[in-house]
């Protein structure tokens, strides 16, 4: 099944097909259309409403197979008003570059600690007209880590936090992990599509 993912960004397209290469889908990004591809904008206040939103954009757009994803950052022990949510790269009414994401997010660890955190994640997926999924679990939650103030020197172009993310598991910085980490019996996002494929491949 040849199904678009609803994203620009080359790192999450190559990390969702490393996610569902055992499955019998193929995936392409907007990137890799012929036609314009229309801005969408995203209101929603939870994972699961950008998606939905994303997806149903991107489907009327071009009338293919389609399916969005949406993350929100959260963080234990610190203030309401500081959680970033779904604004993960929009601070104060910008949106932020990698490297001032950086600068931002390492600056909240200095000045609070290093924090704990997880994304929590949604997906939502229109095959046609008829047939639309969706989801927000815990199981689609990443694995609690931690977030320091001091950076990775390595960066990774659309995962700028990575550099400062670190495996409370191991201590090791998400940037130095081996790239074939997906606990796929556990992941979430990969039940989803698994399930999909078995009613409908």
């Amino acid at each position: 099944m040849n199904i678009l993912y609803g994203t620009n960004n080359p790192a999450k397209l190559l990390e969702m097909k490393q996610r569902l290469k055992c499955l019998p889908v193929q995936l392409s990004g907007l990137a890799d259309l012929k036609e314009e591809v229309p801005a969408v904008h995203e209101t929603g206040s939870t994972p699961l409403e950008n998606a939905r939103q994303k997806a149903e954009f991107y489907y009327q757009a071009f009338h293919i197979p389609v399916f969005s994803c949406d993350s929100g950052l959260y963080f234990d022990s610190l203030p309401e008003e500081l959680q970033p949510g779904v604004h993960v790269r929009r601070v104060h009414g910008k949106n932020l570059t990698d490297e001032e994401m950086i600068a931002y997010y390492s600056g909240l660890a200095r000045q609070y600690g290093n924090l704990k955190a997880r994304y929590k994640n949604a997906v939502c997926f229109i095959m046609d007209d008829d047939h639309r999924y969706e989801a927000m679990t815990p199981s689609m939650e990443s694995r609690e880590f931690l977030l320091t103030s001091r950076p990775h020197p390595v960066r990774e172009k659309g995962f700028p936090l990575d550099s400062l993310s670190v495996d409370l598991r191991t201590g090791i910085y998400f940037q130095d992990l081996p790239e074939d980490t997906w606990e796929l019996e556990s992941d979430g996002i990969f039940q989803f599509f698994q399930k999909i494929c078995q009613s409908v491949c």
